[in-house]
């Protein structure tokens, strides 16, 4: 039944992650009565079971490791045990924090928390149903789908989050087991093989493509899998994941290798890495006739429109890539073009991507193949992290940073990091490329010693063929 005197809005955005709650927010700056739908807790999956606790674990993991080296610094401890459990339960904690965060900044904003599922319910029109079954019609001038996305099951591994998991599953874990296989070397996989494996868990990778890490510069695939290898995990790229039979007592896995031989290996878990889905289905999409493409994502114009008026998507709903940074940039393009400010479009090819394993991997821009492959005349510097004395100091000189430039114009085609926060790093090369920088006026923005930043300029000199410190 619903209630015929709901209230209206001029924004409606269905989605709380961090497409939609950032939208929300800069809605409400310019002055809109903004409403947020949401069924579970804010921030979404980014927040409560993706990029947040993630990170927390990461972190965790990356503490686990270090104390292997703790000696080196005078730090004598025996019978040193590691347990999972403590660190899951405060990346719990630590998404929790974060959410009531983003609950302040509503109130704080003036924007409506409507708790529950929202769907489309023809022009201007959204329909939410609350956990007690009860449904209301809201109005809205405009409306921002920001539903995300979710784990993509295989036919032959389906997720039940017992003996396969997806993330969400990885996440939730009190005991790290002796055992687990990872279906997917993409930045989810490797991020969970580096955490497990800090806590003693025996962990394969499988991998349909011809390396780890395959969005990224095969320099740099290359040389996290020895140094993962190193480590003691097996990585099996350019192999076929057949089949995974299930038991009481754990998981029996078949897959082809890149001989095309059959191997057969027994685990306790395995988790499931293949990529994700957009959530468009049960939203009412058919009540106004939008179109979306063969993989079910919103399709949209430059501006975050879709083919209705005044309805958009922004976040992994609308495709692209699948980056938390990416959707809240949207939200805000979005919601700009909609109040006339005209902030622009998203610039699809200047999206860093960054995987938070061991050392860190972060780029931008185009990979060294990429930039051959459509003519541009190159040249790639290379420098390394151990040439840096920030990061020998911190026992932390794994790793390189590459840059690719254009020889005509000096240009930044591309930058990729592997080492000590590169996640952070990777943020100069962001701004340089965006403000149409060139290679040299990155080198000649002067850099504070001795700090990790050195090397981006030592890296932006390497691509001019003079680095100062190799």
């Amino acid at each position: 039944m619903s209630d015929k005197k709901s209230e209206h809005f001029d924004l409606i955005i269905v989605g709380s992650g961090p497409g939609g709650y950032v939208a929300a927010i800069r809605a409400a700056q310019l002055g809109l009565k903004a409403a947020c739908v949401e069924k579970d807790e804010l921030g979404g999956v980014c927040l409560n079971i993706g990029c947040i606790p993630t990170k927390a674990l990461l972190s965790s993991a990356l503490l686990v490791s270090e104390m292997a080296g703790a000696h080196e610094h005078g730090i004598i401890a025996k019978e040193i045990t590691f347990d999972l459990g403590p660190a899951q339960a405060r990346s719990r904690q630590v998404a929790a924090q974060m959410a009531k965060g983003i609950a302040h900044l509503f109130k704080k904003n003036k924007v409506t928390h409507l708790r529950g599922v929202g769907r489309l319910k023809g022009h201007g029109k959204m329909e939410l149903e609350a956990g007690d079954g009860s449904r209301t019609i809201y109005e809205a001038d405009n409306i921002i789908l920001a539903t995300g996305s979710r784990p993509r099951d295989l036919p032959a591994l389906k997720i039940d989050e017992d003996r396969i998991w997806s993330s969400t599953g990885a996440l939730k874990q009190k005991k790290a087991p002796a055992s687990l296989f990872i279906v997917g070397a993409g930045a989810i996989g490797m991020e969970f093989a580096d955490v497990y494996d800090a806590y003693g868990t025996k962990v394969t990778v499988v991998e349909a493509l011809d390396r780890i890490l395959p969005l990224e510069d095969a320099e740099v695939s290359r040389f996290i899998e020895r140094l993962y290898q190193k480590r003691g995990i097996d990585i099996h790229t350019g192999a076929r994941f057949k089949q995974a039979k299930t038991s009481k007592n754990g998981v029996s896995v078949t897959f082809d290798n890149r001989k095309g031989d059959e191997q057969v290996l027994d685990v306790d878990y395995v988790l499931s890495a293949v990529g994700r889905v957009p959530n468009s289905e049960d939203l009412g999409l058919d009540s106004v006739d939008i179109e979306v493409d063969e993989l079910g994502f919103v399709l949209v114009d430059q501006h975050l429109s879709t083919n209705v008026p005044g309805l958009y998507a922004i976040g992994d709903v609308a495709g692209h890539q699948l980056l938390a940074h990416k959707a809240s940039h949207e939200g805000i393009v979005c919601v700009e073009h909609i109040t006339g400010l005209g902030h622009g479009t998203v610039d699809y090819d200047n999206v860093p991507n960054c995987t938070y394993c061991h050392p860190e991997v972060a780029s931008v821009g185009l990979t060294e193949v990429q930039a051959k492959e459509m003519g541009y005349d190159i040249e790639v510097g290379k420098f390394p992290w151990a040439a840096i004395g920030r990061a020998v100091a911190a026992g932390h000189s794994d790793g390189f940073i590459k840059v690719i430039r254009d020889k005509q114009f000096s240009e930044i085609l591309g930058a990729h990091i592997v080492g000590p926060h590169a996640t952070e790093l990777i943020a100069e090369f962001v701004v340089g490329r965006h403000l149409e920088s060139t290679v040299e006026e990155l080198e000649k923005a002067m850099h504070p010693h001795p700090t990790l930043s050195e090397g981006v300029a030592e890296g932006a000199l390497a691509s001019l063929g003079r680095p100062i410190h190799i």
